[in-house]
């Protein structure tokens, strides 16, 4: 069955990943497609591949981590850099992003539908999403840092953890999600949780027209262009 995705100029046609009898990454999250049990959508005279999750991403979407306003799906970033970084886990992106252009908060695809809760074999217990690792202070430390329970790594307090608090445990998002499908994450209403620390609520998605998505995608293109313009002319004026 072929059909149209608004990110691509041809039709895209849907495969299983043994079908395409190659290695393939996906053109909306740049890792690989190796789930043989998911479908892959692929446009063959361009080599461009999507993993079904990124394919079925949709338009719009409103998250309880960016409540203020909804977050567009971009293809691309339409920053003067050409990437983005995402709010949750830290780490640049080039490809498709939830963007909100006011605010300039952006989320990688696999990141916004992470779900809220999580079992992993390092920890006892339940591991709850939280919008920022909730840092507890520590007799006789000088130090205000947390350290990821799996990899002992620094966590970023502005950045995405899964923690249990009941234990102190906090883990990177990336080390915590390891054993999870990210197409089967999951925004079932059974799974939401209580708004303590920043964590819980529902990723809700939003049904706009096409007209819609158009006029907020140029407001965010006239917001950067603002921005760069204003740049320029700050560089012009200090070189007077």
């Amino acid at each position: 069955m072929d059909y149209k995705h608004f990110s691509h100029p041809h039709n895209l046609t849907i495969h299983r990943v043994h079908e395409l009898g190659q290695q393939v990454n996906c053109a909306g999250c740049h890792s690989a497609c190796d789930n043989a049990t998911t479908a892959v959508h692929a446009c063959h005279r361009c080599s461009f591949f999507l993993h079904d999750h990124c394919a079925n991403a949709g338009r719009c979407l409103r998250h309880p981590s960016h409540k203020p306003h909804p977050l567009i799906l971009l293809p691309y970033p339409t920053y003067a850099g050409g990437s983005f970084v995402c709010n949750a886990c830290g780490h640049p992106g080039k490809s498709f992003s939830y963007c909100c252009t006011p605010c300039e908060f952006d989320l990688h695809v696999g990141c916004a539908f992470m779900p809220l809760s999580v079992t992993h074999v390092a920890h006892q217990h339940e591991l709850g999403l939280f919008y920022g690792v909730p840092v507890v202070p520590r007799r006789g430390s000088n130090t205000d840092l947390e350290y990821c329970g799996i990899c002992r790594k620094v966590l970023e307090e502005r950045h995405w953890a899964y923690c249990c608090q009941a234990c102190d445990f906090n883990v990177h998002t990336a080390c915590a999600t390891t054993e999870v499908v990210p197409g089967l994450y999951n925004q079932d209403d059974s799974q939401a949780a209580d708004g303590g620390g920043g964590g819980g609520g529902n990723v809700v998605e939003v049904e706009l027209t096409e007209e819609e998505l158009i006029r907020l995608y140029n407001i965010k293109l006239q917001m950067q262009l603002a921005e760069q313009l204003a740049q320029s002319m700050a560089s012009l004026s200090t070189r007077g």
